[in-house]
């Protein structure tokens, strides 16, 4: 299975299992992903949710290859799906990320409640370089968290930047040693266990609140862009170098 779950001790853990292709995410991973959030929602039992990958790999990414046989064809998709159940989870969300977090590898922990990342990790957006546009509502809430000067570095550039950076402009909460990153996650996760389950899921309801519209309208938006984007003959020339292990050539575009 390349997506393991598992409820141990309140908490719904959902690992990434797919080392061999680092992690890289098809519509099938999506699906199962959006299936456990929403599984674990509805479980009484459970506290929080932890997301994490492999040793030295939370994600590459999309899979490229699945990507392009199954691209998303609406909102009904599985990795909109995703999103939705992890925007719409009112149980605290936790994330362990060592290794690379690349495209919605870094955008998903945007949706997380906290983030402890490894000091080997280094997150990217590329989105722009692939012929794309930001997606999960990352157009709107990285400029809110690092400022419009560093998201430009981020999305528009596609800069990598390091798990201590990740700290420094929002997104995580605290860098640690690889080996600690996931027992720390997991011992945040369960200190639920000892908190009240109601007062917890209105006091997250009310912080994530007055933004949940505009996060729904941002990732509606860019998933109209980003459909278009697909098709776009700049989107065709980056895929095709991919595949082709070249650099993409932009310059014959206006």
């Amino acid at each position: 299975m390349s997506i393991k779950t598992a409820v141990v001790n309140g908490v719904a853990t959902i690992e990434i299992a797919r080392p061999e292709k680092k992690n890289a995410l098809t519509q099938a991973m999506y699906q199962a992903m959006a299936d456990a959030i929403n599984a674990a929602q509805e479980d009484g039992a459970v506290r929080a949710v932890l997301i994490t990958g492999q040793p030295g790999i939370f994600t590459s990414g999309n899979d490229i290859e699945d990507f392009m046989q199954r691209p998303p064809q609406s909102i009904d998709s599985p990795v909109f799906r995703f999103m939705q159940a992890l925007v719409g989870s009112d149980k605290p969300v936790v994330a362990a990320v060592t290794g690379a977090a690349i495209g919605i590898g870094t955008t998903l922990l945007l949706h997380c409640d906290f983030v402890y990342v490894s000091d080997e990790s280094r997150l990217a957006m590329p989105f722009v370089g692939l012929g794309l546009v930001p997606e999960f509502a990352s157009s709107l809430l990285v400029p809110e968290l690092m400022g419009q000067r560093r998201a430009a570095e981020k999305l528009l550039l596609g800069d990598p930047f390091t798990g201590e950076q990740a700290v420094d402009c929002g997104i995580a909460n605290a860098v640690l040693p690889a080996a600690e990153v996931v027992p720390h996650a997991r011992r945040v996760a369960e200190r639920f266990n000892a908190l009240p389950p109601g007062a917890v899921r209105d006091s997250k309801r009310l912080m994530r609140g007055p933004h949940r519209e505009q996060v729904l309208k941002a990732i509606t938006d860019e998933a109209e862009l980003f459909g278009k984007r697909l098709r776009s003959p700049e989107a065709m020339e980056a895929f095709q170098a991919f595949f082709q292990k070249r650099q993409p050539d932009f310059s014959k575009f206006s």
